[in-house]
């Protein structure tokens, strides 16, 4: 038995704080009527929406806390519940710098009828360089500045690839759920405050409830480029306070080579002899060392 048997009622969920131009490139790409809802949620309580010719209505949510990280997990909710409440059957989750390209959405819908149930669908992703002086291209000439990722299966268009094991190489920068999955799966932990590891914890009980992952081909998505924000001194606390949530509830550290890589700065303590993770005193000093000169 497949998942659904007609086409799905689709909306895309996307999450974001203060990146305007992203989410303009991003809306002026699902102007293509693959899409019947946008649900944005914003963490800032500030964003202008940007106006984007022939893009899907869309609903806006503001979702705001006092705590300094950004709520990822609690917005990813916050924006499936949006879409459910407005009848949506199938979720493609998109993070706000990624462009899909052109069929992208039709592809996760395609499958969406082909997969069994409790399934993870998962687009290609692959990163773009920085924008040329007259900015990105239409998405259909973004295939010319960058390829998938290679550490990810990336299917010819048209076939899923279904894998039953790599459940850490899940990312939420773009995905796609049904209705029924993303209540059997659970949704986001909101323990998860800010950068790192909800994710990877979102796949792991996924899997745990049986779920299986499928890559989809031709579902890509391209990562706008921004500077790499893990190195930020805010963000490497959020990182080492996410990494002992989920070695708490998973019994090992998530991120190896991010953890490794702060390791080797000397900006955290990572002993995997001792299963222990902790900041040094001074770390952000040791930071400039990885900032990208």
């Amino acid at each position: 038995m497949t998942g659904l048997a007609r086409r799905p009622r689709t909306a895309v969920v996307t999450i974001t704080a203060g990146r305007e131009s992203h989410l303009q490139r991003q809306r002026e790409a699902l102007g293509t009527g693959d899409v019947e809802l946008h649900v944005v949620v914003d963490m800032t309580g500030s964003l202008r929406l940007p106006s984007a010719l022939g893009a899907p209505p869309v609903v806006l949510i503001s979702l705001v806390t006092p705590e300094r990280a950004l709520p990822l997990a609690a917005a990813r909710n916050a924006g499936a519940r949006a879409a459910l409440d407005h009848g949506a059957e199938l979720l493609v989750f998109l993070d706000v710098d990624c462009i899909p390209g052109p069929g992208s959405l039709a592809r996760y819908t395609d499958a969406a009828r082909r997969v069994p149930p409790a399934t993870l669908m998962c687009g290609p992703v692959a990163y773009l360089p920085p924008p040329p002086p007259m900015g990105y291209p239409a998405p259909r000439e973004l295939a010319d500045l960058a390829e998938p990722h290679p550490g990810r299966p990336a299917p010819s268009p048209g076939r899923i690839t279904v894998d039953d094991e790599h459940f850490e190489l899940f990312w939420s920068l773009s995905f796609a759920t049904t209705r029924e999955d993303w209540h059997r799966f659970g949704g986001f932990c909101e323990q998860f405050a800010g950068y790192g590891a909800e994710d990877t914890d979102f796949a792991l009980r996924a899997a745990k409830s049986g779920a299986r992952l499928a890559w989809i081909g031709g579902a890509i998505a391209y990562h706008q480029y921004h500077p790499a924000s893990r190195h930020d001194p805010g963000h490497v606390r959020e990182l080492v306070a996410n990494a002992h949530v989920f070695h708490r509830r998973h019994g090992f550290w998530p991120m190896d080579g991010w953890l490794s890589e702060l390791d080797r700065a000397g900006v955290v303590r990572f002993d995997r002899a001792r299963d222990t993770l902790r900041l040094l005193p001074g770390f952000g000093d040791q930071l400039q060392t990885l900032q990208p000169q």
